[in-house]
């Protein structure tokens, strides 16, 4: 090992470093799989290559390791290769995944929503000519939430009322006729910043969504109900739904959505998502830190 390599394991200079050694440093999850490809290389000819994570303290970097199996060109016991370090190709890599799979649920929800908001609009029309009317209306203001939803570029933007943002995510759903004002806003008056206002949409877009697709703002009688409270540093955001279907049992919640509004809580938000399934219909406290919502 060079110096290169010593710095890269986060280990002292030693005149004789063992595999032992280093593998105390890979991770957990793929110790087993590295040692299984070491013995390998030991007695399979050619090249090879394979990558692994290693942990010096709270960091995590990604290893390529490359060299010649069957002891090519070893000398006096000792084997050459390289070890590249990796971490950006790989955190680019998990990103572009990430990217992917939030594509694709969101087409698939916007096709869920479409859907909804045209049964939601036959229920109110009187023609067809009102209802292209008002579905029209509607895809175009699902469009201009759909654009909250992504960060804009170069740091445009300044913050938003909590209060207007809800009301610009929800408006799509509303009924504005033989139902009207089905659904609420009443929230605390304070300022959201861009990040957070991302994360705050993605998460009403994902809440809303499944209403829709299951829950109160499927079903005609449906009322949606969005409140707030302080609770010391921390601003809890209430969704409440009722009117809905009947709720038979609790469902298991997961899925890409699921995952994706809970890290975006957790991560940019500071907070939590819980849910509580009344008989009445489903209530979701998201729970947030007041400091991380200006940012």
């Amino acid at each position: 090992m060079d110096e290169r390599a010593f710095e890269l394991w986060g280990l002292p200079w030693s005149d004789k470093v063992t595999f032992e050694e280093l593998s105390a440093h890979i991770h957990p999850a793929d110790r087993d799989r590295v040692r299984a490809a070491f013995s390998a290389t030991r007695s399979v000819a050619g090249s090879y290559e394979i990558d692994f994570r290693i942990c010096l303290g709270d960091e995590i970097r990604w290893i390529s390791a490359r060299g010649q199996g069957a002891d090519a060109g070893i000398v006096d016991r000792t084997m050459f290769g390289i070890f590249l370090d990796v971490t950006g190709r790989k955190q680019a890599e998990e990103g572009s995944e990430l990217l992917a799979g939030e594509m694709s649920h969101r087409v698939k929800n916007l096709l869920a929503i479409a859907t909804g908001l045209t049964q939601i609009t036959g229920r109110s029309a009187s023609s067809v000519a009102d209802m292209t009317g008002e579905l029209m209306e509607r895809l175009t203001a699902l469009g201009r939430a759909h654009d909250i939803i992504r960060p804009l570029p170069g740091q445009q933007g300044k913050a938003a009322l909590l209060g207007d943002l809800l009301t610009v995510l929800l408006a799509p759903y509303d009924e504005t006729s033989a139902f009207s004002g089905r659904i609420r806003v009443a929230v605390a008056r304070m300022g959201v910043g861009e990040r957070a206002a991302t994360a705050l949409a993605m998460v009403v877009h994902e809440l809303a969504t499944n209403s829709v697709k299951y829950g109160s703002l499927s079903s005609a009688e449906g009322f949606l109900d969005v409140s707030s409270k302080i609770d010391g540093d921390h601003l809890c955001v209430i969704w409440a739904e009722t009117g809905g279907p009947p709720i038979v049992e609790e469902p298991v919640l997961e899925g890409f959505g699921r995952r994706l509004i809970a890290r975006s809580v957790s991560g940019q938000l500071g907070g939590e998502l819980s849910y509580d399934w009344q008989e009445s219909g489903l209530v979701v406290t998201i729970r947030v830190r007041q400091d991380r919502l200006g940012s």
